[in-house]
């Protein structure tokens, strides 16, 4: 903490603005600690509270904006990039549409404190085609209250934390001995998690062509076509290509059980 009261008061609000804007559009940066520093610095008198609190207000909407924006017109492959670093893209993807789909938009105003949920809510947003006045009311209400409750953390108790990091201060070699370990353990359990899931990276596919003349031939009646789009990309009153069903992906074991088991299904998403 004295490093970053230190940083904030030799190089100002542009920190803070950076290290929220980084975090809000995705980077690995730990906006919550420079909140907190920054909640530390302005009951050390060392940064003005409006102005603080403007500055990371502006940096986390202006990234929530950009990536609602290019989810709008990206889609799902903006969030297929977002997802990367994840162990399961597809699952890092699903949980965060899940959220959407049993709290709806509301989802927007405790994203920010739920990890890889805070990243991925905005673009969500965009791809359901949320209306950017109503993208805007939610996450302002989840960014000020984001932004209060880390920058008050640190306002409250920053002779607490001031304690907890010169303890860390002393123990420096220790401190970095752990991060390596910790480094190298992660690298192991991505390569774990990777193996694993390897045998998903291969699923099934046919082409369109090739399914409509099934679907125009005798084998009709030894089909299944299934929708399963995710929440946002279908309602009651969406179309669906002719003769295909409803499966809804966040209901999935008990829509499984319905299905037949003497035909060939065949599922289509967005």
């Amino acid at each position: 903490m004295n490093y970053f009261l230190a940083a904030l008061a030799h190089h100002g609000y542009l920190l803070l603005f950076l290290m929220v804007l980084a975090e809000a559009i995705g980077l690995p940066v730990p906006a919550a600690l420079a909140l907190v520093a920054a909640g530390a610095a302005v009951a050390a008198r060392v940064l003005h509270a409006p102005i603080a609190l403007a500055l990371a207000l502006g940096a986390m909407l202006f990234g929530d904006c950009l990536l609602f924006t290019l989810g709008r017109y990206t889609g799902w492959a903006l969030l297929g990039v977002l997802c990367r670093v994840s162990a399961n893209p597809e699952t890092c993807i699903l949980r965060s549409a899940e959220s959407f789909y049993k709290r709806g938009k509301l989802t927007l105003i405790f994203a920010k404190f739920v990890p890889g949920l805070n990243t991925m809510a905005p673009p969500l947003a965009g791809t359901m085609k949320m209306r950017p006045l109503q993208f805007l009311r939610l996450d302002f209400t989840g960014t000020l209250l984001y932004v209060l409750a880390y920058g008050g953390l640190g306002y409250l108790f920053r002779d607490f934390v001031k304690s907890i990091t010169r303890g860390f201060q002393t123990a420096g070699h220790v401190m970095t001995g752990a991060l390596v370990i910790a480094v190298i353990g992660y690298v192991i359990y991505r390569i774990r998690i990777f193996r694993r899931n390897k045998v998903y990276t291969v699923v099934p596919r046919v082409q369109v062509a090739e399914l409509a003349l099934k679907l125009q031939s005798e084998e009709r009646d030894r089909i299944v076509l299934a929708d399963v789009r995710s929440h946002g990309y279908y309602d009651s009153h969406a179309a669906r290509i002719k003769g295909s069903i409803r499966i809804e992906p966040n209901n999935l074991e008990a829509e499984l059980e319905s299905l037949p088991k003497d035909k060939d299904i065949y599922v289509y998403c967005t």
